[in-house]
């Protein structure tokens, strides 16, 4: 990375699960880049902090524009450019400890907006850039730098926190599943709407979760994911709801509310409606 940004040498562990959410992200965007016909700058990737917020930094080929935020505040910056463009696609890239801890108030009021964004979320259930300390997604009773003597507080169940804020699409994905993962993200980036695709990115420095999702037949280990059914009817809440706490973690469409209505058609309604002034009623409101 050091000849393509010469400031700052950007890195990730080997085994990273973010690599494939890189790779995943890079065939999406290409593929919807070919469909549309539209060029790269049409895209902007918004990042948070964390080892997920240098993916911004290491995306190779055609450059989309790229905000590398501040803590937590995806979303608020994501909204801040589809509202200064709506014809742009907005993807939010972020992890767990920075979209579900100090990032968790803006879900619900992007949720009842449906701000037209794909937010992808890297899921290694601990802090992992600043060492591995605990995250919402960590377990319960987990030792880590922060809790010597397990953790306290209880687990977020991501799909359900999503589920119940009204988050419009919400998708599941492994990063050992690349090719599935680039397939959730693009239908994501087409949905006129709020998506979300959680990722399982095990951060195999800190927290390597590959056995505890994969399965691991030798140490009599069950896999924790499996494949949302055939028959699963994405536009039910509650066959949603059923899937996501099962116990295990379903991969693929585990939501989508069928013809949505978006942030940016709300407001153009709004506008509508809206009378103009002309400089002097402006300038006489402000008379007492």
């Amino acid at each position: 990375m050091s000849k393509k940004n010469a400031e700052y040498d950007f890195k990730w562990c080997p085994g990273c699960g973010d690599f494939a959410v890189k790779r995943a992200i890079e065939v999406a965007v290409r593929e919807r880049m070919v469909r549309t016909e539209l060029p790269v700058e049409n895209n902007v990737v918004v990042a948070g902090i964390g080892c997920s917020g240098n993916l911004v930094h290491l995306l190779d080929g055609p450059q989309p524009f790229g905000i590398h935020g501040i803590h937590g505040r995806t979303l608020p910056v994501a909204m801040g450019i589809k509202m200064a463009n709506q014809d742009l696609n907005v993807i939010v890239v972020a992890g767990d400890g920075d979209f579900l801890s100090i990032g968790s108030e803006h879900i619900g009021p992007q949720a009842l907006r449906n701000l037209d964004v794909c937010a992808i979320i890297m899921d290694n259930g601990v802090y992992g850039l600043t060492k591995g300390q605990s995250s919402p997604t960590t377990q319960t009773g987990e030792i880590t730098p922060t809790t010597p003597y397990g953790k306290v507080e209880g687990v977020v169940n991501p799909l359900h926190h999503y589920l119940s804020l009204g988050v419009s699409h919400v998708a599941s994905a492994f990063s050992s599943k690349p090719r599935e993962m680039a397939k959730l993200i693009s239908d994501a980036m087409d949905y006129p709407g709020f998506a979300i695709v959680h990722v399982q990115s095990p951060c195999t420095t800190y927290f390597d979760s590959y056995d505890t999702l994969r399965g691991n037949a030798k140490k009599g280990i069950e896999p924790g994911v499996f494949d949302v059914p055939e028959d699963h009817d994405a536009s039910d809440r509650q066959a949603a709801l059923s899937l996501v706490t099962s116990g295990k973690i379903p991969l693929g469409l585990v939501f989508q509310a069928d013809e949505p209505v978006t942030l940016g058609q709300r407001l153009g309604m709004a506008y509508a409606k809206a009378k103009p002034k002309g400089i002097e009623d402006q300038i006489s409101a402000f008379n007492v």
